[in-house]
């Protein structure tokens, strides 16, 4: 009998470390589908995401994710990487200030903040009405829907003085990229 109890002891604890296990893989796995999907959905390369896609075990996916910060670590040879501390910090921004119904690193001014940083100017009229158009736009006044221009003196990727025009036609904050 005391033999039973042993062993049925034994089968618990090794069927509840088996379930600990499971779970704290499984929540291994969640975070790293995370990273691919969301935190650096907007920052990997095509070829990166087929890489990291093509990987067989958690511990090469985290090497993976630590290799990607370090290349794009403008200071390497610092303790600290600050170009994943600044990709964190907008994507914390853009949830605080652009969420609609959805988290704000998936809307169209989340996705412009994180991959490009603060505007060097916004524009910003939050409640639309009577617009006087610009020359460059045709000049005139026009009725608009709530809108806002966000501008970047320059891009590398794109060049200057770069325009992004955001309009929520629904009234609902979702400002979508025009």
């Amino acid at each position: 009998i005391v033999g039973a109890i042993v062993l049925g002891l034994a089968t618990t604890v090794v069927g509840y470390s088996q379930d600990r296990i499971s779970r704290y893989q499984e929540r291994a796995n969640r975070a790293l589908t995370r990273w691919l999907d969301e935190d650096a959905a907007y920052i990997i390369t095509d070829q990166e995401k087929a890489a990291f896609k093509a990987l067989q075990t958690d511990e090469e996916r985290s090497s993976f994710i630590e290799q990607f910060w370090l290349r794009r670590d403008p200071t390497p040879d610092t303790f600290e990487n600050e170009y994943r501390e600044d990709h964190y910090i907008r994507i914390a921004y853009a949830n605080e200030r652009f969420q609609s119904g959805k988290p704000g690193w998936k809307t169209d001014r989340g996705r412009i903040y994180i991959i490009h940083g603060p505007p060097d100017g916004i524009d910003d009229h939050p409640s639309g009405g009577t617009y006087i158009r610009p020359f460059y736009e045709g000049g005139g006044t026009t009725i608009a829907y709530p809108f806002a221009v966000w501008t970047y003196r320059y891009i590398a990727t794109i060049g200057n003085n770069v325009e992004f025009e955001f309009v929520d036609p629904s009234g609902t904050g979702e400002f979508r990229l025009a």
